[in-house]
């Protein structure tokens, strides 16, 4: 195994740049190409045809199998045009992945047996069968009862990946309930649009729809594929489970922003191009803090859309890694020590009229639906903070809140000196006054040739697990590896909620003859009042943070298996089903999956643990005990008594504590695998997975504490496993 150490280090240093070039000089000249997007259409299918379609799409009515026939053509015929020869319906199953079954576009003409012909129908594109029974379910279905449907999205248009048409489409089981995360997201930004448009008609009658915006920051790493075969835990779990520290990570901080690998650099090149063509408007590469850690940032777009989008792009970017001989890490996770990945959502809400409702406006009229949607969303993460983190949380996401630069686990928003002093007025006011938002202020820096710079009006707060950015909001907990729909069903929901009942609550006050702007201004004052826990602008890390936001009550739970608990609260529950986003069974079966997989995870991770330690790591740590051993019994033969005493005292020492941390690992990993097999009898989905974080999980931490100490004493030529300095610095 040291070999095969040795060996891929090697390789991976001689390793050069993969030459890639554009498919064409401008990106816009490919840009979409493979998307069957309204310039595609255009050529595919009748102006009429496609005004049915948008007028269907923008009243959320279903398209008619005339109708459906008449795209599934176009759509076949653009597709063939592109090589494609099976076509397969795109989901999302809870399984923070997409899945697909690839059917071929070939018919017979007539009777079994006659010659076939190319058919694809307004059938076929609407509706598709795969087997349910696989598919995580969390108990709402039996094993034996198989039967599922997906069933078109037409907002989110279809696109060809190598030979085949992929339709983005919903997950449901036989009885209808949801088994992904599209069905209910498509519900929760129905309902955050219905409810906020009823809210922008205090101020604007004009508005007729509000969109829910998403811009996600795709974080990862990077490391050589050799490197990665040579590593089973990255291999299995996708982080590593041993290794100690290298002695240079990222506190120089010489990683970030630095100049970009070369690599690396043909590998943005790569997914960038793949990206355009598939109209994904990748906009920002860089290195990030960790080494080895990059990013890649789209500008932002609708949110079913943009949530599709990050699914095809991480897609993409595994595949594209194996040609540049890399492998992708999207564990939120995979070094300790060092900076996590995570996926921030910029999120925010726009109306058809072009109003961004997070933006600071130039009139009062304007600043005045600014604040009332910024202090209604304040409202809504203040009321379910436990529930937004529970959108968020998974065994991988575990390990990167609240450290090296990570968000803590504790949900409170950010909102600059600006916005802060706005809602501090407002809750001294005793009657509405005008609102003034300053715009961006200019710092001149007095320096020659330095232009002046434009600063926003708020600045950052890296500590923020929800933090304003000016005009939107910016979701920093999430996982790099996760479906951004999850946190994007809740938060589009609570707010829809939040809307909901402002609106029941400044109505209810005009009703008994307040005039609608003192009755908004009373309903948001007692709101900003009410809020004010969820507000925090110190460091996030701090201990001192973590008591007061147990203090004011915030949700301070750490545990997963208990985080998830929220979804099945009566006020979520309540929330859920009043908003038509998900049912009770469906969140109770949510639940079940999400407790069954972190189970899941947990039990692989020791698994592989447990394999490691005792075929990989204690053979080396005895052969190299046994080396040392041998040169103490020489020495003593060698060198008379007192000498050989003085001689091999340090040698005495490492053999010393070579046995004692042998002894505590392998006595650490068989309690491990016993506490694992009783644990494993537990029936409940819930209990099981508690016991498995308070049981099993924390001989994790024990078990590397004493490997990690062996790595750093065995001899090098022989430790088996590719260092943190290895993995991290070989690009």
């Amino acid at each position: 195994m040291s070999k095969l150490r040795f060996k891929v280090v090697e390789e991976a240093y001689k390793k050069k740049a993969v030459a890639v070039s554009a498919p064409a000089p401008l990106s816009s000249e490919y840009y979409g190409k493979y998307v069957f997007n309204k310039k595609q259409m255009s050529k595919y299918l009748s102006k009429a045809t496609i005004k049915m379609v948008d007028v269907k799409i923008e009243a959320g009515e279903t398209l008619d199998l005339e109708l459906a026939n008449q795209v599934a053509a176009g759509m076949k015929s653009w597709a063939v045009e592109l090589g494609a020869t099976h076509y397969t319906h795109w989901f999302q199953p809870l399984t923070d992945t997409t899945a697909e079954k690839h059917d071929s576009f070939i018919e017979y003409s007539g009777e079994p047996g006659s010659p076939v012909i190319e058919e694809f129908s307004g059938k076929l594109l609407a509706q598709q069968e795969p087997d349910a029974s696989s598919f995580p379910s969390g108990g709402i279905r039996s094993t034996f009862e198989a039967r599922g449907y997906t069933a078109w999205d037409p907002t989110s248009p279809a696109f060809v990946v190598d030979d085949t048409l992929c339709i983005p489409t919903i997950f449901i089981s036989y009885t209808g309930e949801a088994l992904d995360y599209k069905a209910p997201l498509l519900k929760a930004l129905k309902a955050v649009d219905k409810a906020a448009v009823d809210v922008c008609h205090y101020f604007k009658k004009d508005v007729k729809k509000v969109y829910s915006y998403l811009g996600w920051e795709q974080e990862y790493f990077l490391i050589d594929d050799g490197l990665y075969a040579a590593r089973p835990d990255l291999m299995l779990t996708g982080r590593t489970l041993l290794g100690h520290d290298s002695a240079k990570d990222q506190q120089l901080e010489d990683h970030y922003f630095g100049s970009i690998p070369t690599r690396v650099q043909a590998y943005m090149k790569d997914i960038e191009f793949e990206g355009y063509k598939y109209g994904i408007p990748l906009k920002t590469r860089h290195n990030e803090v960790a080494p080895n850690q990059f990013e890649l940032a789209p500008i932002f777009g609708e949110t079913n859309l943009s949530v599709d989008q990050n699914l095809l792009m991480m897609s993409i970017m595994k595949k594209v890694a194996r040609k540049h001989g890399f492998r992708l890490l999207l564990h939120e996770k995979p070094f300790a020590g060092i900076n996590g990945s995570g996926k921030h959502n910029n999120w925010s809400l726009g109306t058809d009229t072009g109003i961004g409702l997070f933006t600071p406006g130039k009139t009062d009229e304007d600043n005045l639906i600014f604040i009332t949607f910024v202090v209604n969303t304040l409202m809504a993460i203040y009321k379910h903070n436990a529930l937004l983190k529970a959108s968020i949380m998974t065994a991988q996401n575990a390990h990167r809140l609240g450290a090296n630069e990570a968000p803590p686990a504790i949900v409170s928003v950010f909102l600059g000196d600006q916005l802060t002093k706005v809602l501090d007025k407002m809750e001294k006011s005793k009657k509405a006054e005008a609102i003034k938002i300053d715009g961006k202020k200019i710092l001149t820096l007095g320096i020659g040739s330095i232009p002046e710079v434009w600063l926003d009006n708020t600045d950052r707060n890296r500590t923020s697990p929800f933090a304003f950015t000016g005009n939107r909001f910016e979701f920093r907990a999430v996982g790099s590896s996760a479906n951004c729909g999850s946190g994007m069903i809740v938060l589009n929901s609570i707010v829809a909620a939040q809307l909901k009942e402002f609106k029941a609550s400044v109505d209810e006050k005009i009703k008994k003859g307040s005039k609608k702007e003192e009755a908004i201004f009373e309903v948001l004052k007692k709101y900003v009042i009410d809020s004010k826990k969820i507000r925090y602008e110190k460091n996030g890390y701090s201990d001192e943070w973590k008591k007061e936001a147990a203090e004011r009550g915030l949700d301070c739970e750490t545990s997963v298996p208990v985080i998830i608990d929220a979804y099945t609260k009566k006020e979520s529950i309540e929330l859920f089903t009043k908003l038509e986003v998900l049912s009770e069974d469906e969140l109770k079966s949510r639940n079940n999956v999400k407790w069954e997989t972190y189970t899941k995870k947990i039990q692989i991770e020791a698994r592989v643990l447990g394999d490691l330690v005792l075929n990989h790591i204690i053979p080396v740590a005895t052969k190299y005990q046994s080396a040392l051993l041998d040169n103490v019994y020489k020495i003593t033969q060698v060198y008379p008594k007192a000498k050989a005493d003085k001689l091999a005292k340090h040698d005495s020492s490492i053999i010393e504590e070579i046995s004692d941390r042998i002894s505590t690992i392998k006595s650490n990993v068989e309690k491990m695998v016993e506490t694992r097999k009783e644990v494993n009898k537990i029936e409940d989905e819930r209990a099981k997975a508690l016991a498995y974080h308070d049981k099993v999980l924390p001989f994790f931490d024990v078990i590397r504490y004493n490997v990690d100490k062996l790595e750093f004493i065995v001899d090098n030529e022989l430790w088996p496993l590719p260092k943190y300095r290895e993995l991290l610095f070989l690009r």
